[in-house]
Parts: structure tokens; sequence; C-alpha cells
């Protein structure tokens, strides 16, 4: 663990004079680095990002609250496509955390989907660092600069709906047809059963999904049929 490594990424790509360096560094470890560095390494980011998660969802609710006079589940819908995971991966990747992780051996060879979520955890973690050696103010820039800019692509793209809510809307303007859900296919004992569905309009299958409830094999379904629709692969008549 080379401090100046931290010390040039908090003055040259945040921008921030770290009072405690410390706590930066702390941000970027993992739990499984400390198995390999109990000698040396006593504090991971879990309570960072604990806090960073909190700071970060209020920095955003007030953002949408001052901003937009819409009614609260608008506003949640909105605030959720701000702060879920792949927006926090594509804010990580802007940042090049990933060569600065803290993590064992075992970790660092790991599948991309792990080493991904590892990154949206320390950038919440980073947040938590940064409001508590700088202050509110100084997390709120952050949070503005590398997650609220991202609302106007998501406002224009419609992003914020979600997948069942968002083909309700296209096919509805498009072909004046609602579709409709249908469980193809159940697996598993009561406490551990998955689900196929497949969304319809009328008697044709634009899509399918699986999940461990109907509510999130519909949503899959619906997502896998908005990717069709986009691309035009599918006829909707």
């Amino acid at each position: 663990m080379d401090k100046s490594e931290y010390l040039n990424f908090a003055k040259n790509i945040l921008k921030i004079n770290f009072k405690d360096i410390n706590l930066l560094m702390t941000a970027f470890t993992h739990r499984s680095f400390l198995n390999e560095h109990r000698n040396t390494v006593k504090v991971h980011n879990e309570r960072l990002e604990f806090l960073g998660d909190a700071v970060l969802e209020l920095v955003v609710t007030e953002f949408l609250y001052t901003n937009y006079n819409h009614p609260e589940g608008v506003l949640t819908n909105l605030r959720s496509s701000l702060v879920r995971t792949e927006s926090l991966i594509e804010s990580a990747q802007t940042l090049n955390i990933e060569p600065l992780l803290l993590l064992s051996k075992g970790e660092k060879s790991g599948n991309l989907r792990a080493r991904q979520q590892i990154m949206a955890n320390c950038f919440e973690a980073i947040i938590g660092a940064i409001y508590l050696d700088q202050g509110y103010d100084e997390a709120k820039t952050f949070i503005d600069k590398y997650i609220i800019t991202k609302l106007g692509q998501i406002l224009k793209d419609g992003n914020w709906l979600d997948p069942k809510s968002k083909l309700q809307e296209v096919v509805q303007r498009e072909e004046a047809i609602t579709p409709s859900y249908k469980v193809i296919e159940e697996q598993g004992p009561d406490h551990d059963k998955s689900f196929k569905v497949g969304v319809f309009l009328k008697d044709h299958q634009i899509g399918v999904g699986s999940g461990t409830s109907k509510h999130i094999a519909q949503q899959n379904a619906a997502k896998s049929a908005l990717s069709k629709y986009s691309s035009k692969n599918i006829e909707l008549t």
C-alpha cells in the first residue's frame, strides 16, 4: 500500500486535498484484503460504504425535490435510476479506481461482475470518506459531478421507467396494444422456485425472462422485448 498513489488520486482525480489520506485508502480496502494482511491492515470499507450510500441518497433526493415538482413515485424512480449499481459502476470506471482497489488475490482474479460490484461499493465508500474528511458540501460537489450529471441522458432515454412501464409506454404509443404476461414455466420447490415468463402482444410472444419471482421474471421479459423492439427484430402486429 503506497500512500503516494492515493494522495495523487485525491489531488489529481478527485481534486481534493485530504486531511486524512488513510480514510481514502480505507475506502479502497475490500474485506478480502484483510485476510491476507492481518498484521498491517485492520479496517475495510464496508462502514464507509454504508455512510456513503446514505449521503448519496440524501444529495440525490434533495436535488430532485428542489428541481422537479413531480409526484413521489416519479421522484423515487428517478432517484433509483441515478443510484443504481450500473450508474455507480460507470462512475467508478470514469475515475479508473480499479487499479487502486485493495483486494485479495482471489478477488483480483474473480469474474467481471464481481469486480464491478466491488467498484460500485468502493465508489460509495469514497463518498463516505469525502464526507467525513471534507464535509457535506464537498461530498455534494462530487456527487453532482459524477452522478447527477447523468440525469439529462436518463430523462432523454426514458431509463427512469422500469422495463414493464417502459415497454407498455412504447407499445401503446406505437401499436395501441397493451402487453400481457403469462407464466410459461415454474421450477423448484416452493422455498426455492424460479419462473419463466413470456410477454405477449395478442398471441405473439415478443420477449421472455426468468427470475426467482414472477415480478422479476416479468421485468426481465419486458427488458428482453424492449431490446428486440429497439433493434427492429420483431414485428408487433
